[in-house]
């Protein structure tokens, strides 16, 4: 989508600050849905992206009759979620995740095993000893805790259900969602309701069961939210936020390289480039979606009419010590007698305590229809993360032997893929460590110092797309009570 070069001037002679626009600095879907609502509210907004498209980390790509989901690959409605694709008018294009991917296989000694999705189906279950069986089952005695300090996932698990779980149902669930570590990811940061469940109830049973009813009281669905996409992948989100942006409120290969904070009357200005073209532009107030390492290199210049911050140049440099971990997620295509696994589930995840190289596997064809030819299929292979960066990093022709190994002894595969199609993300998640307060702080603190400053994000309000569009929604929101 093109959108025109349209320069500003930095002069705001005779223009209040309730009259110049918003600028929201970085096109992924946090700040696209920030955009979109402020537009829907009668704000005027320009959004620069650094890159040549938008929607982030959000990308598919069609390759005839192959569908690539590059990045995420499938999003849970919950009933905001569903509220905001029906204000997009997408409800006509929606799929639901198809019958046939009811399972979630996880790997124990080398097996792929239907994890438990019921209790009937836990007692049955072949994934967990009897012994792990019985720990789960006295959880729900647990009484309620107030901690004082954090505590890694791995920890919260290992205290609420045991070991075995944590090594067979935790650390695999964690690997899918952060690519991450559960000895290192912080319970409080990366899964709140997890926290709060325990201060108010104790048992994370009877905390799931309370929220249940809670939603069955406000009339929504108590059952796990439905898995959904589109009939052209996810990016059908971020296409349909950017049709909705007033023409010409969009900026593409917009390289913003400093910031001048709004002092003594004065409005915010934002300095940017394009193939070596320099603009600067006067705003009312400046929203930030953008990644950890772009915030930390922002550059904050002093008003004319004040000192620099106390934060310095570069208030947002401690979140340059976030941890970003390498992905590679390799797309395959096989023709369904290549493979001898029924393929009838959501995908196989792969526990750290099973030593293999993979992270995990989708099986996107089984998801969603739409993903290959007839008498094909379509795996997802995701490598690298936290566990094993080295393996994100290697070139096409030492990764797919690898891969095709793995794939051989765990799903039966025979034979090289008919279609191949690579993703490789250097810096693919944000790992809510422990510790991580103080990244969120950092940005409390500049939001503190700086009038009209907003910060969302993935860095921040959690790493889903849900959590994406919920923080774009809490920004737009913030944006308009401030410019009252």
């Amino acid at each position: 989508m093109p959108f025109p070069f349209s320069v500003y001037s930095v002069c705001s002679v005779g223009n209040s600050s309730s009259q110049l626009p918003v600028a929201i600095i970085g096109g992924g879907i946090t700040g696209l849905t920030a955009a979109h609502r402020l537009a829907r509210q009668g704000r005027s907004v320009r959004l620069f992206e650094g890159s040549d498209r938008l929607g982030g980390s959000i990308r598919s790509e069609h390759y005839g009759d192959w569908l690539v989901e590059a990045g995420p690959n499938s999003l849970q409605q919950t009933p905001a979620l569903a509220a905001f694709l029906n204000e997009l008018g997408l409800d006509s294009v929606k799929l639901t995740a198809r019958p046939e991917a009811k399972n979630r296989y996880i790997v124990r000694d080398g097996r792929p095993l239907a994890a438990p999705a019921s209790l009937p189906g836990l007692i049955t279950s072949k994934l967990f000893t009897a012994g792990a069986k019985f720990r789960l089952a006295g959880e729900i005695f647990t009484r309620p805790q107030t901690r004082t300090a954090d505590i890694s996932l791995a920890d919260f698990g290992a205290f609420h259900f045991g070991r075995e779980l944590v090594d067979y149902g935790l650390s695999p669930f964690v690997t899918g969602v952060y690519a991450g570590d559960a000895a290192e990811l912080s319970t409080r940061h990366s899964f709140p309701s997890l926290w709060e469940m325990e201060r108010s109830h104790g048992s994370i049973i009877r905390g799931q069961i309370a929220a249940a009813k809670a939603r069955r009281a406000r009339g929504e669905p108590t059952g796990a939210p439905p898995i959904i996409s589109f009939a052209e992948g996810l990016e059908t989100i971020p296409r349909a936020l950017a049709r909705r942006l007033p023409p010409g409120s969009v900026e593409l290969d917009a390289s913003v390289t400093s910031l001048t904070p709004a002092a003594g009357g004065q409005p915010w200005h934002v300095t940017w480039t394009r193939d070596h073209q320099n603009a600067t532009e006067s705003f009312a107030s400046v929203i930030l979606a953008l990644p950890a390492s772009a915030l930390a290199s922002l550059v904050f210049n002093s008003p004319s009419s004040s000192q620099l911050s106390a934060l310095g140049s570069q208030p947002l440099a401690p979140l340059a010590d976030i941890g970003y971990p390498p992905v590679s997620s390799l797309f395959l295509g096989y023709r369904r007698d290549q493979v001898a696994h029924p393929l009838d589930g959501f995908g196989m995840l792969i526990p750290p305590a099973e030593a293999r190289p993979l992270l995990g596997v989708l099986f996107n064809s089984t998801l969603f229809t739409g993903r290959a030819p007839e008498d094909h299929v379509a795996l997802t292979v995701m490598t690298g993360g936290v566990r094993a960066p080295g393996l994100a990093r290697l070139h096409d022709a030492d990764l797919l032997p690898v891969v095709s190994r793995e794939l051989a002894a765990l799903l039966g595969v025979k034979g090289a893929p008919v279609f191949v199609r690579r993703t490789s993300w250097p810096r693919a998640i944000p790992q809510y460590n422990l510790g991580y307060e103080r990244f969120l702080d950092a940005m409390t603190a500049a939001e503190a110092a700086h009038t009209g400053l907003l910060i969302g994000g993935h860095v921040r309000d959690g790493i889903s797309i849900t959590n994406c569009i919920a923080s774009g929604e809490k920004l737009a929101a913030r944006a308009l009570t401030t410019l009252k």
